[in-house]
């Protein structure tokens, strides 16, 4: 039976190296917005001789999200592994200047598209999957506000998941990567020096090993 990774945002930093280190073993489905950037992942993929399927989806489109999980279902039946790296980081800004629409996209991808989520893939999962989150704990940061809060949420939900199926499955990951030189991290950190963080093809490998995956 083929082995299935549904990656949402998987275009680019540690989503796209994650599906990079997963092709070889198994069909990767690789959900992002950005057309160009899944296609750039696709030809690496196909040139280390993987193979996966594109996926330009908003995941907070309740529709689309349910179209792709049936399509998963009508075409392998099950999920292996789902790893949900999509994220939103609103700009950095005090309490009181917050941007209703920040929040409210913040909120939109971090924290409400996790919970419509999580119904439509657990199904998929079965008693036999995995599902990894990634925590990045600044809630209560000064400015911080939108990008924290809503983080926040969307790991307690995932902490909540992860306890009502210790005993049943799947199993549910809550991982803290190390700082990758990401655009997200150089939009929050934009003086950091960028050679002092962890290469995304390595943390992802080192996230697999985690979970019991040898890439």
């Amino acid at each position: 039976m083929t082995q299935t990774a549904l990656i949402t945002g998987a275009s680019r930093g540690l989503g796209a190296a994650l599906a990079e280190a997963l092709a070889p073993s198994h069909h990767v489905i690789a959900v992002a917005r950005t057309v160009g950037a899944l296609e750039e992942l696709d030809d690496r993929i196909q040139a280390a001789g993987g193979q996966a399927t594109l996926a330009p989806m908003d995941i907070t489109d309740p529709a689309a999200m349910a179209t792709l999980c049936r399509g998963v279902h009508d075409r392998w039946k099950h999920l292996d592994l789902w790893l949900h790296t999509a994220v939103h980081a609103a700009p950095l800004s005090p309490a009181d200047h917050i941007d209703a629409k920040d929040w409210q996209k913040s909120l939109e991808v971090n924290s409400n598209a996790t919970a419509r989520l999580i119904p439509f893939i657990a199904p998929l999962l079965g008693q036999t999957g995995q599902a990894v989150f990634f925590d990045d704990p600044r809630a209560g940061e000064k400015f911080f506000g939108p990008y924290g809060a809503t983080k926040a949420a969307q790991i307690a939900l995932a902490r909540s998941w992860q306890a009502e199926t210790a005993k049943t499955g799947p199993r549910i990951h809550i991982l803290s990567p190390a700082p990758m030189p990401t655009a997200i991290r150089a939009r929050f950190f934009p003086g950091e020096t960028r050679a002092d963080l962890a290469a995304p093809a390595d943390e992802a490998r080192r996230v697999l090993s985690e979970i019991g995956l040898r890439t």
